[in-house]
């Protein structure tokens, strides 16, 4: 046992996730009420961790999630097969009027000054329709996952979303997976979805099954309906209030073995400070701080999560795992899009303290 986790040796999958799949409409530095093209990007939390862990990190990874019939979901199912990660579906048949749909997420970039802008159109989704019996879980575990994770905004879709994670992380506790959960709280969605009371009921039987959890102290404090920090922050970069929290989180839910978060101070839109930090079985671990030249900014906290996964999985040391995941969601912030494009050995030399000299 290390870091507090049993993590098993072999399995045949590295790393499961549970989630929505969505595409992204990206025009770039043009509001969309301006906007005459945009990029497509796929993407989803859930998702976007198994892919970096597939395609950077060269982890063989899995993900559960909705997939509807017509050519949106065909654009991403070739994407998750691009970036190596093995689809378990359960199929919707689209009328090809109302769907069900696979979401969209809509989002200019920003620049300088200007934030970023998203928005989102979820209606029918087939995600959000996912429920419990929905996937052969004792097959899917049967051959071997050594990591389930699932997130909150999943579990915001629909009451059935909810049940779903509930029951996949008991199977996956079952069958000796180490399990992970992104808080990931989005007001809007919960708002829809029965209101924070609703959230915080929803989120505490989830965590009540999770080992590690990712989430910032206002994640903590929202989703798990845990009172602030104690201790005022001195800048966005300082780990102390989310230190604070630990205490907490831990005496609500006693089997959490491990917390972190990306700690980020932005001064515009495309200039930003970059840190991480985890509590890790009782050891609190600081990254490297840097400054961040911003392409895109989505995806960098999935990014972090990603890399401080393969640290752990890989059997790396607490401080070097948070130090990939810090390195791996710095790096991501510098490609279009929600997947990584990095590679391992670029993530372990900024890690270490690599610099963006031309390599020759």
């Amino acid at each position: 046992m290390k870091y507090g986790l049993n993590i098993l040796e072999n399995g045949s999958l590295d790393f499961l996730s549970l989630g929505a799949l969505v595409h992204r409409l990206d025009p770039g530095l043009i509001p969309f009420r301006k906007a005459n093209h945009c990029d497509i990007h796929v993407s989803g939390g859930e998702f976007n961790v198994a892919a970096n862990l597939a395609d950077c990190f060269q982890l063989r990874t899995g993900i559960a999630s909705a997939m509807s019939s017509y050519p949106i979901g065909d654009l991403i199912a070739e994407r998750v097969r691009a970036m190596g990660v093995k689809p378990f579906y359960k199929h919707f048949k689209h009328d090809g009027v109302h769907g069900p749909n696979m979401a969209t997420v809509y989002s200019d970039r920003g620049q300088g000054v200007r934030a970023p802008v998203v928005f989102y159109n979820r209606c029918n989704e087939a995600a959000a329709q996912l429920k419990p019996g929905d996937f052969d879980w004792k097959g899917i575990f049967g051959s071997g996952v050594r990591w389930f994770h699932s997130g909150g905004i999943f579990a915001a879709l629909s009451p059935t979303t909810a049940e779903l994670i509930i029951e996949a992380m008991q199977a996956a506790k079952a069958a000796g997976a180490v399990t992970s959960f992104d808080l990931n709280y989005r007001a809007k969605l919960w708002n829809i979805s029965g209101g924070h009371e609703r959230a915080v009921a929803v989120l505490d039987r989830i965590v009540k099954n999770v080992d590690v959890l990712v989430g910032n102290e206002e994640d903590l404090q929202l989703g798990l309906g845990i009172p602030g920090p104690e201790v005022a922050a001195k800048s966005k970069l300082d780990p102390s209030a989310f230190i604070s929290m630990i205490d907490k989180v831990t005496r609500k839910h006693p089997q959490i073995k491990i917390v972190a978060t990306t700690l980020r101070e932005v001064h515009s839109t495309n200039r930003h400070d970059w840190g991480a930090v985890a509590w890790i079985d009782g050891q609190a671990c600081m990254s490297p701080t840097c400054q961040l030249d911003v392409v895109d900014r989505v995806g960098g906290g999935d990014g972090f999560a990603a890399g401080l996964i393969y640290g752990l999985l890989k059997g790396e040391s607490a401080q070097e795992s948070v130090n990939l995941g810090w390195a791996h969601g710095a790096l991501l912030t510098t490609f279009p899009g929600d997947t990584t494009m990095a590679t391992v050995d670029q993530v372990r030399a900024f890690a270490q303290g690599g610099s963006a000299r031309i390599q020759r």
